[in-house]
């Protein structure tokens, strides 16, 4: 008769309660000594296997919308200053220029964006420093 070898304590798989001798899962016989293939160690591997392409895939689902996004804005602001190509008066704060109204949509539409992007870097900054 052969005794079975003790194990450690910190290994994954053992259960001491169940089995007293130290002999590996509490569903393994006490009396064998062969190498464990349980799926208590494979089990976290599978679980973090199975998380990373969700979270990958619904990283791209959000891309593509996003970029589905930009190119229908930019799309339906490229007809839009199509179809306003007249001229017009813009009054600035010392002066008064005519130009296409073109141009001042493009200016409207930077500055909107300059300053969406200040209030952006302004509000990660609020966020890093708390």
């Amino acid at each position: 008769m052969t005794t079975p070898e003790p194990r450690p304590a910190n290994i994954p798989g053992t259960d001491p309660v169940s089995n007293p001798l130290g002999g590996g899962l509490s569903g393994q016989a006490a009396g064998s000594t062969g190498p464990v293939t349980g799926a208590a160690p494979a089990a976290p591997a599978e679980r973090s296997g199975s998380a990373r392409p969700a979270r990958s895939a619904g990283r791209a689902i959000g891309r593509t919308l996003a970029l589905a996004l930009l190119v229908f804005v930019t799309v339906l602001l490229v007809l839009f200053v199509m179809f306003n190509t007249q001229t017009v008066d813009i009054s600035l704060v010392f002066v008064d220029v005519q130009a296409p109204l073109v141009l001042a949509l493009l200016i409207a539409a930077v500055l909107g964006g300059l300053l969406v992007a200040l209030a952006g870097a302004v509000l990660r900054a609020r966020h890093r420093n708390r």
